[in-house]
C-alpha cells in the first residue's frame, strides 16, 4: 500500500520512459520542497538517472514506489537526452547532489531540522560537522550511518520519529533507498525524504564530483566510471547501452500510437 503521500498535489508532471519526471527548475523544486514541509505530509523524493530506470524496468515494485512520489526530478544526463528524443519539456537537470546541498543552505537560513541517515559513521560525522562548520545556526536534529539490522530499525524508527526533523537525507544505494523510505515513511513522520545516494560521499571527500565543464557537457557518469571501472563497468558500459535502448524503444511506441 502507497503512503499518505498520495493526497499531495504536484506540479505538472510528464511521462517518460516506464516513469514521470517534473519539469521544474532547481529553484522550483526548492519551492516546492518548502510547501511539502508546509504541508507537513510525509514524502518521498526521488531523482531519476539510467540506472534507476533499467532498475525499474525490472522490478515492477520499485516502478510503482518510484512513481507514486508527487516529485521526481531529472537526476543524469541520459534522462535530459531521453526527455529530448521523446519530446519531454524538461526546464534542466536537477541532480541529487545539487539539490541535497541547496537545501542544506534553505534549512540553515529558514531554521529546518535536518535528519542526516547513511554511509559510514565517519562520513555522516564529517557530513554533520562540514555542514555545521559552513552554517553555523544549522540544527541537524539527527545524524545516524547506514549500517544496522533489521532488529535495529524499530530504534532507528523511533529515533527519527522524535526528532522533529523537517528534512531527511538518505544515503544509500537505490533500489534499498527507495524501500526502506516508502516502508517506514508515515512512521518517521518527517514531512520530506530524499534519498542521495552518494552524495554523503563527496560532501566528506571520500570521492571526487566530476569538474564542472564534464557535468555540463553529460560526462558526470564517465568521470565516475574511470575511478572505479571495476565497480562500475556494468551500471555504465552496459547499463547505458540498455537505456539508449529501451529509449528508442518507447520512441518507436509513441509514434504507433
Amino acid at each position: 500500500m502507497l503512503n499518505s503521500q498520495k493526497n499531495i498535489t504536484a506540479p505538472r508532471r510528464y511521462p517518460i520512459l516506464n516513469t514521470y519526471v517534473n519539469a521544474l527548475s532547481l529553484d522550483e523544486t526548492v519551492a516546492e520542497v518548502e510547501k511539502v514541509i508546509a504541508a507537513g505530509v510525509p514524502t518521498q523524493h526521488v531523482v531519476v538517472n539510467a540506472s534507476k530506470v533499467n532498475l525499474m524496468e525490472a522490478d515492477p515494485e520499485l516502478a510503482e514506489i518510484v512513481n507514486a512520489c508527487p516529485l521526481i526530478n531529472a537526476d543524469g544526463a541520459s534522462i535530459v537526452w531521453a526527455a529530448k528524443k521523446l519530446g519531454v519539456p524538461l526546464k534542466e537537470r536537477v541532480t541529487g547532489i545539487d539539490l541535497f546541498q541547496r537545501l542544506m543552505e534553505v534549512a540553515d537560513q529558514k531554521g529546518y531540522g535536518v535528519y542526516l541517515f547513511g554511509a559510514k559513521e565517519e562520513v555522516v560525522t564529517k557530513v554533520k560537522a562540514i555542514f555545521e562548520e559552513c552554517y553555523p545556526s544549522i540544527r541537524i536534529v539527527g545524524c545516524r550511518n547506514g549500517y544496522f539490522t533489521e532488529v535495529d530499525e524499530p530504534q532507528i524508527v523511533a529515533d527519527m520519529a522524535a526528532s522533529g526533523a523537517d528534512m531527511m537525507f538518505v544515503a544509500f544505494s537505490s533500489p534499498k533507498k527507495e524501500y526502506w523510505v516508502h516502508r517506514y515513511l508515515d512512521k518517521i513522520r518527517i514531512p520530506f525524504v530524499m534519498g542521495v545516494g552518494g552524495s554523503f560521499d563527496v560532501v566528506a571527500g571520500v570521492t571526487d564530483r566530476a569538474p564542472k565543464w564534464m557535468q555540463d557537457h553529460g560526462l558526470e557518469w564517465f568521470y565516475r566510471f574511470i575511478q572505479e571501472p571495476g565497480r562500475l563497468w556494468k551500471r555504465y558500459i552496459v547499463g547505458n547501452v540498455k537505456f539508449v535502448a529501451l529509449t528508442y524503444k518507447y520512441k518507436l511506441a509513441k509514434k504507433g500510437e
